[in-house]
Order: C-alpha cells, then structure tokens, then sequence
C-alpha cells in the first residue's frame, strides 16, 4: 500500500509538471521571443528570411527620388564551373545552397533574375552581415561630412559609454578592419558564445553599449585580423554618436535615397529600439544590387558622388599584412578584409559583402559585374569558397568570356 501511494504521489507529481511545462509552451508561442526560438528552424527559416518583419521589431528605410534603372539584357547562366580541381553542376549548386533568389547585372543590365521557394521580385531578403559593407559606406560619409574627424580617432572619443571597455583606445580604422584586438566569440555553433548571447541580450532589450561594454581586449589592435560581430556594433554606435543620427535614418537620407532605391527597405531592431548594426537589414535583390553598383561605380550614381570613391578605393584595397587573402598566420580566415567587406583569395580585383547562411552581395569591377545571391543554406560556412568559384564563373558568363 505504501508503494502504491508513493507511485501515485509521484504521477501526480509528474502530471502536474506535464501541465505546467505544456502552458508554459503555449504562453511561450504567444510571446514576441517564439519568433526567435523558431527563427532557425528548417521548416521556418526560408520564410523568415524574406519576413524578418514578422519576426522582430523593425525601422523602416525611406526611398525617394528617381529610381536608379536598370537595363534588361537576358542571357543564360552557364552550366558548370571549376572548383577543387573539378567541373561541378550550377544548377545543382543553386539548390544545394538552397538558393532564394539570384541577380545578375552586367554594365547595368540585368542579365539573369530568377526567385526560388517562395520568394518574388518584391521580396525584402534579410542581409544579415552584409549589412556590415553598408554600414562601412555609412562610416565613410560621416567622415567625408566631418562628423568624424579621422578614422585613426579612438572609439571612446565618440562613445562615452565605451570609454572603460576594451574599445575605449580601438581606433576606428581597426573595427572597421575586424582587427580591434577585443576578444568575442562569434561561434554560432555554441549555445553560451558571445554572438548567441548578444542575440539574448537584443531579446530583452540590453542596450547595445551595454551588452559590448564588458568585453576585454586581449592584443593591439592593428596587427590580427579577427571577424567579430561586436567591431560592427562600436562602429554603429559611433555613427550614431557622431552623426547624432539613428542608423536608419542616416541611411534613409544619405544613401538609399539618393542612390535610387525603388522599394523601401526595414533594418531590424532589439526590443531597446536600436537597429542592430552588426546585421538585419532588409531589402529587394535589386536595391542590394544597386548598392554594389554604387561601389562599382567608385561610389558615385551618374556622376553624383554619394559615397566617396577614395573611401570605395580604401574599403575594397587592404594593404596591411593582416588582411591580405590567403593562408595568413595573422588571420583567422583565408579571405582577406577591408572596410568591412572581403576579398577573396586569388585575387582579381573582385570582393564581395557575405551573410551568414548563404547571403552574398559580389563585385567584380574588371567585368562591370554584380551577383546578388540570397539562400537559406545550413552549411554556409563550409560554401563561402565554393560560391566564390560559383560566381566568378556566372561573372566571366555574363561578361561573354
């Protein structure tokens, strides 16, 4: 009898979690933090990216003006391209990658536009880091206004509330370069790293100073190149500070405006109303093209300078040891860097703005070609060289090698 009722006493027990667990879920699903939860989600996240509206608190970006037009010269891809020593299948590429949409332009034609799995032309896909190039040209017009004076200026001369951080002596020109020396985990394949963390702290509304101001910079800056999310969020709280601007408003009128945008574009926010620099703007394949087309065109629209062409020449050209392309021992990565942007191995004079999961805005200035390729690929990281050998082949393609 004693058994019994204690077998009893603990189903009850285990009955009463049960129910407890299974409300807790549904009032999670009700919450703002389910979108989160399910963002990554293989059924969820095709969808998601291109409706990062549905998913977090958003700013909207403003076009206005004449739009930017483009020509229509189609052509088609070609069929395989070179990678490891062997010919491999495009198509079978772009579906590997689980490619979303992709844009060819070729001396301002749009040679090849194709939408996957949904998606459409006025479809608005999340940029994630590719976000980063643009928030570089934001760098690079806020100096050219003289709201920063220089970009060897130290991080905390603008950010006071960084002053006590490991980016109060970070030059500017170092953050911008991923080279601040401040260490910051930016594996998304663990649970408790720093870049999964900062996404917690976005959830519950940290403001971004605060949730960098803590991190310790463990060399110089200047002499190691390492690819960190919170270099790019000092560099969007010195645009704000500087510029006395939010980011999307600086955008907006600096920019995407005058650039030509012909859809408005949304930059995601944290529950603190910041946008959030590091990644999470949101914008048709042609205006991301439009953006590329801006740094093939050494930053200028129809002989209008919008972004200035030494600051293009300077973002794309890396001098310094550290962030040259290849196996560097002063690198933890093979492509090389510039001002938030990267340079891809073998160098052609091509570059390119990456995102994770399968996000590339590609430039090849030799060729006047631009790629726009947005995906939903799980395996990104281990892909980034195989899409460059993709696209140097669609580039030579369109430019009739």
């Amino acid at each position: 009898m004693r058994l019994r009722r204690i077998i009893r006493i603990m189903l009850f027990i285990l009955a009463g979690l049960t129910a407890v667990g299974f409300a807790g879920f549904l009032w999670l699903r009700t919450t703002p933090y389910w979108s989160g939860i399910t963002l990554f989600w293989e059924d969820r996240r095709v969808e998601n990216f291109r409706s990062m509206d549905q998913v977090f608190p958003y700013r909207r970006v403003a076009r206005e003006g004449y739009v930017w037009g483009f020509g229509d010269d189609p052509r088609p891809l070609p069929e395989s391209y070179r990678h490891l020593g062997e010919d491999r299948d495009l198509a079978g590429f772009l579906d590997r990658t689980v490619t979303t949409g992709l844009l060819v332009v070729h001396q301002g034609d749009i040679v090849h536009e194709e939408y996957r799995l949904g998606a459409a032309e006025i479809s608005r896909f999340t940029s994630w880091s590719m976000a980063k190039s643009v928030l570089s040209a934001l760098i690079g017009i806020a100096v050219e206004e003289g709201h920063i004076a220089s970009i060897r200026d130290p991080i905390g001369r603008y950010v006071t509330d960084l002053s006590g951080s490991g980016y109060a002596d970070v030059p500017i020109e170092d953050a911008l370069t991923m080279s601040s020396g401040v260490a910051f985990d930016e594996d998304y394949d663990s649970f408790t790293s720093d870049v999964n963390m900062l996404f917690v702290d976005i959830a519950a509304g940290t403001p971004m100073a605060e949730t960098i101001a803590g991190l310790e910079r463990v060399r110089e800056p200047g002499i190691y190149n390492d690819y960190i999310s919170s270099d790019s969020i000092a560099l969007g709280l010195v645009l704000e500070h500087a510029t006395g601007m939010s980011a999307d408003a600086y955008l907006a009128s600096r920019l995407w405006g005058p650039m030509g945008a012909e859809a408005h574009a949304f930059w995601n926010t944290g529950r603190s109303g910041e946008v959030l620099p590091m990644c999470c703007l949101n914008a048709t394949l042609r205006d991301y093209a439009r953006f590329g087309r801006l740094y093939l065109e050494a930053g200028a629209r129809d002989g209008t300078q919008i972004v200035p062409a030494a600051w293009v020449a300077a973002s794309t050209n890396p001098t310094a040891r550290h962030l040259q392309p290849g196996p560097n021992p002063a690198s933890s990565w093979t492509f090389g860097y510039g001002y938030q942007w990267w340079i891809p191995e073998d160098p052609q004079g091509d570059f390119l703005a990456i995102g994770i999961w399968g996000q590339y805005l590609y430039i090849d200035p030799v060729r006047a070609v631009i790629i726009v390729k947005t995906s939903a690929d799980p395996l990104f990281d281990d892909n980034d060289h195989e899409t460059v050998a993709a696209v140097r082949a669609i580039a030579r393609a369109a430019a009739g090698e």
